[in-house]
């Protein structure tokens, strides 16, 4: 996966994404996006941390890759923050792409400041622990959705979406084509064509012929 198609993932959006993946990868779960207008796609770093516990977050920080999405996760989730000011400050001259949080974030005016592309569950101030040894790079699930080292994540004012890694090829040419399909649907409805005749609908709605 190359960083030109990484961008293309991001561009396209997490709703052409997730329809272009057949309606799957959706993580379903009401996401906070700390800084407006953030769009981005990379491949996850998951974290699985102890319960109400960041330890993990600070290790994954000694062995992230420039352009990798941090998807922190705990057994449970609860309103514990595990990303405040500091680690989110570790994150950025790392070059995370972008934090994903199944979990809590506090210092929120900081984290707007500092400009890192950041979803979380919660916005709460309760604090970590920094006792219990997780996981790093083994398969998550966040709403629903198992996440594997190496997906592809992609962000933006929607919320949250996964690409397997196995199928970034075929949902990226989905995602191109359905991208194309709606600019040229756009210009018929811009030129006052209804979709509600373009897609065949109004028969739904109106009835059809009976024999």
């Amino acid at each position: 996966m190359n960083a030109l198609d990484v961008t293309l993932f991001a561009q396209y959006g997490v709703a052409t994404v997730y329809e272009a993946a057949g309606r799957t990868g959706l993580i379903d779960v009401p996401l906070t996006q700390i800084v407006p207008g953030s769009r981005v796609a990379g491949p996850a770093r998951t974290v699985r941390c102890g319960q109400g516990d960041n330890l993990m977050v600070h290790a994954v920080l000694s062995t992230v890759q420039p352009g990798e999405v941090l998807v922190l996760t705990m057994p449970e989730p609860e309103p514990v923050a595990l990303v405040g000011e500091l680690l989110a400050t570790q994150a950025q001259v790392h070059q995370v792409a972008a934090l994903l949080i199944d979990a809590s974030v506090r210092d929120v005016e900081e984290l707007q400041a500092l400009g890192l592309p950041i979803w979380t569950r919660w916005i709460r101030v309760r604090g970590a622990t920094k006792t219990q040894i997780g996981t790093i790079n083994e398969s998550v699930v966040m709403g629903g959705t198992t996440i594997a080292p190496g997906d592809i994540v992609v962000l933006d004012a929607d919320g949250a979406a996964v690409v397997p890694a196995l199928q970034v090829s075929h949902v990226l040419k989905a995602a191109q084509a359905r991208q194309e399909r709606e600019t040229a649907l756009r210009k018929k409805l811009e030129a006052g064509a209804l979709s509600y005749d373009l897609h065949g609908l109004r028969a739904l709605v109106e009835g059809k012929e009976t024999e």
